[in-house]
Formats: C-alpha cells, structure tokens, sequence
C-alpha cells in the first residue's frame, strides 16, 4: 500500500497555536455570548478605545500577579486575546471609529 497525499502545502497550519490558550480564549468568548449575545461585541458603543481599555486592564491585573478573572475565573490573558482580536477585527473590517 503507497503512502497517502495531502495538498495542503501554503494553507494555513493551526497546528502552530498553542494547545490550551485557544481554549480559553474561546471559553472567555461564549461566557460573554451567554452574559450578552453572540457577536454583542461588534455593536458596543465606542469599542475600539473600550476594548483597548479592557485589554490593558487584564494585561495590568495579570502583570501585578492575578492570573484569573475575579468574575470568569478565566485566565486575564485569555481575555486579553479576545480584547485583541476584536480590536483586530475593527481593524480588517472598518468600524469602531479609527
């Protein structure tokens, strides 16, 4: 029997992500679909300067020491991440007055 073929040379290896932190990150996103609604965050008033505001909250909190979330239990780099991609977000797709 001959060895299979897999084309998937230039596609995208998400493989490379660290196993675990998308995880939480993830976790982070469904607790706020579950307190708000799925994809509440693309309407939020003023959310590019709101989310970089959130996201230096907990990256502060993590650096002076809090790894978790007092409110998720979740680590603060996870929400961090998910700060960051909706800031990237705004960015790719407009919005979020730039």
């Amino acid at each position: 029997m001959s060895a299979g073929q897999k084309f998937d040379s230039g596609k995208r290896r998400w493989s490379l992500l660290p196993a675990g932190s998308v995880e939480e990150a993830v976790d982070v996103l469904e607790i706020g679909a579950a307190k708000y609604s799925e994809d509440n965050w693309q309407r939020v008033p003023n959310p590019r300067t709101r989310y970089y505001n959130a996201l230096m909250r907990h990256i502060n909190a993590w650096w002076t020491g809090e790894q978790k979330d007092p409110e998720t239990g979740k680590h603060h780099l996870a929400h961090a991440i998910c700060c960051a991609m909706f800031l990237i977000w705004f960015d790719i797709n407009g919005g979020g007055n730039a």
